[in-house]
């Protein structure tokens, strides 16, 4: 879909130019306060289940969820760093969240009823995600919702409300879109 690659490009582009300052503070409160190494990688799958790395900024060490960790999870900061994966082009800014073959196993998900999910490129925000952690059903629920309704507007909506959720929090803004029902 060119207008998708047009909205990333677009996305990143401003994303850049707007937060670029922020994504450095974040690589320097990580180095400063936690050591390295500042980004985390793991295998997800992708677009029609192909591998690729991860990209977030660390979060924990050792299984514990370091000082600037706690922040940038409540905040859901760490996840900009996958802005490296839209410009590598193995994700989209909004799309279904990228799994892990075990996440995908474990959920009951790698069969041909749920293979539609991987007809587009996973995104760093979704309706699953503005939800939340509800439960799996939710989760693929809403990741047909979007694939249905995928237009430029809705992408536009989701990136608006996930940038309100790194200024007002998950919780509040959560409880605001399902009281609303805005989120399709």
């Amino acid at each position: 879909m060119l207008w998708k690659k047009c909205f990333d490009g677009l996305a990143v582009t401003v994303g850049l130019i707007l937060i670029g300052w922020v994504l450095i503070l974040i690589a320097l409160s990580i180095w400063m306060l936690d050591g390295r190494p500042i980004l985390f990688r793991q295998q997800r799958l992708g677009l029609n289940k192909q591998p690729f790395s991860i990209y977030k900024f660390r979060t924990m060490q050792n299984e514990v969820v370091t000082k600037s960790g706690k922040v940038l999870r409540q905040t859901g900061l760490d996840e900009l760093a996958q802005i490296l994966n839209i410009i590598k082009g193995d994700m989209s800014v909004v799309g279904p969240r990228p799994l892990t073959q075990a996440d995908i196993t474990r959920l009951g998900w790698d069969d041909a009823y749920h293979a539609k999910r991987w007809a587009i490129k996973p995104g760093i925000t979704g309706l699953a995600q503005l939800y939340g952690g509800r439960s799996a059903k939710v989760s693929w629920q809403m990741d047909k919702v979007y694939q249905a309704q995928m237009s430029w507007w809705l992408d536009m909506r989701v990136v608006l409300w996930s940038l309100a959720v790194n200024v007002l929090g998950k919780r509040r803004v959560r409880t605001w879109l399902m009281r609303r029902k805005l989120l399709t």
